[in-house]
């Protein structure tokens, strides 16, 4: 099969269109011809090396996490989901691929269309596992990170949904799409916390950093000095802050997507898809998603 392949870590250049080894489906899995798979920040991340310790990845290895396709393969067991079924999920092999394995998944409605439904696995199964944990409720307020980006997005819909108020840190060119999510949008940078103060007198209950762009010290200061319900799943200065810094998935992570998946269809959350690139051009869409300034998820198609 066709796949992007990287058998060296560095920059976007080791990712090559090769031949690999078709996967099949084994107990519990199914096997998906990939229709689209998302591109996410950790992607590079593996690919640089940088995350050998939480995602040992042997090589050569296919980058790519979140899937839609169609299943052509079902493993012994598997009573979710029949041959020809369209679905979107988290693969468990690369998904930068024409056929990929699946083993949590959810189906895919026809409302949707490949690169939406391939955009919403792995930033609202983020959002919804770091919300539980920072244990946000209606009436109080979360100050988002990194508001405009897939995560964040997520995250601030979510919130909304769940009856609380949402400050979310952003450009201010990107202010009015913040609007539209229902946050109040503030600038990042210098003087971001008298610019939350401003926005939220009434303090701040509880803090999610999806930017990694060094905002822990004033979400402490804004806090209170504390670090309780502070969360953030992008600074690699965490634990020298005494912050959580939260990573991997969530239990049964396909139970919260179906019910994304249904907010999704009737225009209760949504994941902006910035740009779709062909599968032989996922170094380009990787070294876009690396500057940080897609606007919206970035998507390849292997077919």
């Amino acid at each position: 099969m066709k796949a992007i392949v990287f058998e060296e870590f560095g920059g976007p250049e080791v990712l090559r269109l090769g031949e690999a080894e078709e996967p099949h489906a084994g107990p519990g899995q199914v096997r998906v011809k990939v229709k689209a798979a998302a591109v996410n920040p950790v992607d590079y991340k593996i690919r640089y090396g940088w995350m050998q310790e939480v995602f040992p990845t042997p090589l050569p290895a296919i980058p790519g996490q979140e899937f839609a396709g169609i299943v052509d393969e079902v493993g012994e067991g598997v009573t979710a989901a029949a041959v020809g079924d369209e679905v979107l999920g988290w693969a468990t092999t690369g998904a930068y691929a024409q056929y990929a394995l699946a083993e949590s998944f959810v189906p895919k409605p026809a409302g949707l269309d490949w690169a939406e439904a391939a955009a919403l696995p792995v930033a609202t199964e983020t959002a919804q596992r770091v919300l539980d944990l920072l244990g946000v409720r209606a009436g109080e307020t979360l100050l988002v990170h990194g508001a405009t980006g897939s995560v964040g997005a997520a995250a601030t819909q979510l919130a909304v949904a769940a009856g609380a108020t949402v400050i979310g840190t952003a450009s201010p060119a990107r202010h009015d799409y913040l609007r539209e999510l229902g946050a109040t949008p503030v600038a990042y940078g210098d003087g971001l916390v008298a610019r939350v103060h401003e926005a939220a007198p009434q303090g701040v209950d509880a803090v999610f950093d999806t930017a990694g762009k060094g905002a822990l010290p004033d979400s402490i200061e804004l806090r209170g000095g504390s670090t309780d319900r502070i969360i953030t799943i992008a600074d690699p200065e965490a634990a020298a802050h005494g912050v959580t810094f939260s990573a991997g998935m969530a239990e049964a992570p396909e139970i919260a997507l179906a019910e994304h998946v249904r907010m999704a269809l009737n225009g209760k959350l949504r994941i902006p898809v910035a740009e779709v690139f062909p599968l032989e051009e996922a170094a380009k869409a990787q070294a876009l998603s690396e500057t940080g300034h897609a606007r919206g998820k970035l998507v390849v198609t292997p077919s």
